[in-house]
């Protein structure tokens, strides 16, 4: 064990909701004291970069612009959406794809993990690369209401400058994708059904 690593002595559950489980632990800290912790259970969560290439061979993002109740503002984000229970965090970032923006993808990689909030949170967003898209019909959610729009990694990366794309998962993926295309952060490619 870490020697900075906290035990929990005690747990209570604080509210279960649809989708929000919170929990207010005690927990003895590295020395000795007693301390508590309030945090929140989260499924999990995928996010993808969709990579779509236009019909002059330029590259474009496929990215969602949607209204974010708790923060009162439109985000742009790239497609992402919560684990049900059990499913395969691939499977999950197929099934997102399609359902927001339409798409289906010939090829994914998996990048890797990020973990948005640790403060407060057990959230985990796995992300995503996604090519060879194909359009299809999109199936949102009820009461999912987003707009899909394509932009340039140059349009990407100057919004998040300028402070125009504020959502964490979303800068993350930025830096991902900055790094895949500099060559720096290579990527495992593989066929939809062969991941």
């Amino acid at each position: 064990m870490s020697k900075l690593a906290e035990q929990r002595v005690d747990s209570q559950e604080l509210f279960k909701g649809g989708f929000l489980h919170a929990f207010r632990d005690q927990v003895r800290l590295p020395n000795g004291q007693l301390t508590q912790r309030e945090y929140v259970v989260h499924p999990g969560a995928v996010m993808i970069v969709p990579l779509l290439e236009a019909a002059d061979g330029a590259m474009q993002l496929v990215l969602e612009r949607q209204y974010r109740y708790p923060v009162q503002q439109e985000i742009i984000e790239f497609p992402a959406g919560k684990l049900d229970p059990g499913e395969d965090t691939l499977a999950c970032a197929q099934r997102e794809l399609r359902e927001e923006t339409g798409y289906t993808a010939r090829e994914w990689a998996r990048a890797g993990v990020l973990h948005p909030v640790v403060s407060y949170s057990t959230e985990f967003i796995e992300i995503w690369f996604a090519r060879g898209l194909q359009p299809g019909e999109r199936r949102l959610d009820e009461g999912e209401f987003l707009d899909v729009f394509t932009a340039s990694a140059t349009q990407l990366y100057d919004w998040c400058r300028a402070g125009q794309i504020t959502d964490a998962k979303t800068l993350i993926g930025a830096l991902w994708l900055q790094n895949v295309q500099s060559g720096a952060w290579p990527l495992d490619w593989q066929a939809a059904g062969a991941v």
